[in-house]
């Protein structure tokens, strides 16, 4: 099991945590990960980023998560853990 942590305080509310949460959904329901991956929201992970908003998957931090990176994001972060847990 995969626990994104998503957070949702001011800042990265501020910053898109909103898309990223909706993106994060809709990928894992299109890959039908919903059993291995568990999204979660968080107040304020600490590590504030002056661009996007911070995710943490399983323990590590990520800053800077935007729309535009999510892509990346979700094939080099996500999905990786996914397959080494199946």
């Amino acid at each position: 099991m995969v626990i994104v942590q998503v957070c949702v305080g001011s800042s990265c509310h501020l910053r898109g945590s909103h898309d990223i949460v909706e993106l994060l959904e809709k990928e894992v329901k299109d890959a039908h990960l919903e059993e291995e991956v568990i999204l979660v929201g968080s107040f304020c992970l600490g590590k504030c980023n002056r661009i996007g908003v911070t995710v943490t998957v399983d323990d590590d931090v990520y800053t800077g998560v935007t729309r535009e990176t999510f892509r990346d994001f979700w094939r080099d972060h996500i999905l990786p853990r996914v397959k080494q847990e199946g």
